[in-house]
Parts: structure tokens; C-alpha cells; sequence
């Protein structure tokens, strides 16, 4: 009985301090945020915050880790057909997540975000597109890694504007966008 009631706990202070940390965030760059800050925010004591992370940084990457596990979680989901359609199903359930938790990911996703993260959650999806095109011959190793690079970069740049927008545009009319100017590109450079 008092290990789900420490669970409990433990869920709520870690719930808090991220609460307090992405307000924050919001507010400033992170480098500009302190420990004192986000406990004074989370109502929590500093060694109750270091008894979960070593600093804002880490307690950063974490909430990273959730967001990417989660997005992942989602995307299994549901089987997705191979090519075009199934690769266009598979970036609408990446955009359904973001637009669900919009805030979060507005934050995470904008210019103050991890890049590197970012770029992880676009993989989940061009990863398995890169293979699918290398493996019909449609375009070289090699060169399927800089089309890549370039697209997550513009995916992200994407992804930053319809957040940014207010998520006006459809999901699926921009998942379309996303995989067509992909494929267009790497048939067009092979």
C-alpha cells in the first residue's frame, strides 16, 4: 500500500516540477533558469528536486525523452501501408499528437528547443522513408542521408510555422505537403 502512495507522490512532484520548468521556459532561455526558480514555481524543496534530476538540463532531456516516447507510443498505434499513403498516415499521427499537446510541443519545437530533438521526432517517420527508397533503388545510401538532413530541417522549419500559426492548416493537407515535397525530392535528385 505505501509504495503506490510514494508512486503517487513521486508522479505529482515530478508532474509539478515540469509544470513549473516549462513555465518558465516559456518565459526565458534555459539557461537563464534556476533550480530555486522551478521549485519556487513547482512549491517544492531543491533536495526534493535533486532526488529526480541533476539539473534544469536534465530535468530538459527528460521531458524530451516522455514527448519522444509518447509520440512513439501513438505512432504504434495503428499499421501503416507502405509507401506514399502509408508514410502521409504516419506523419498525420505525428501532427495529431503535436496538435494535441501544442503547448508542449510548441515549446519544445520552437527556436529556444533541443535541435537534436526535434530532429528525433522527424526520424520516427523519414527513417523508415529512407529505407523504403534505398531498398527499391530509387536513390543511394549516400545520398539518401543529405536528402534526409535537408528534409528534417524543413519538416522541423514545418512544423514550427503551423504551430506558430495556430495549426490552421489541415493535418492532412500538411502531411500531404510534408511526404510530397520528400519523395519529389529524392526522385528528383536520383
Amino acid at each position: 500500500m505505501r509504495d503506490s502512495k510514494d508512486d503517487r507522490r513521486v508522479r505529482y512532484t515530478k508532474m509539478v516540477l515540469k509544470e513549473s520548468f516549462i513555465k518558465l521556459l516559456s518565459e526565458k532561455d534555459i539557461t537563464k533558469i534556476t533550480i530555486k526558480e522551478i521549485c519556487e514555481g513547482a512549491d517544492i524543496n531543491r533536495a526534493t528536486f535533486y532526488a529526480h534530476y541533476s539539473d534544469q538540463f536534465d530535468l530538459l532531456h527528460k521531458i524530451e525523452d516522455e514527448l519522444f516516447e509518447n509520440i512513439s507510443a501513438h505512432l504504434s498505434e495503428h499499421t501503416y501501408d507502405t509507401g506514399e499513403s502509408g508514410t502521409i498516415d504516419m506523419v498525420e499521427r505525428i501532427f495529431e499528437y503535436i496538435k494535441e499537446n501544442a503547448q508542449l510541443c510548441k515549446l519544445l519545437l520552437s527556436e529556444r528547443g533541443d535541435l537534436d530533438m526535434q530532429k528525433r521526432i522527424m526520424m520516427l517517420v523519414y527513417n523508415k522513408y529512407v529505407d523504403e527508397q534505398v531498398a527499391r533503388g530509387v536513390i543511394t545510401l549516400n545520398d539518401a542521408e543529405y536528402i534526409y538532413a535537408y528534409t528534417i530541417t524543413g519538416c522541423v522549419g514545418v512544423i514550427q510555422k503551423w504551430l506558430n500559426d495556430d495549426m490552421k492548416k489541415s493535418i492532412r493537407s500538411l502531411s500531404e505537403l510534408l511526404v510530397k515535397l520528400s519523395m519529389r525530392l529524392s526522385t528528383t535528385y536520383s
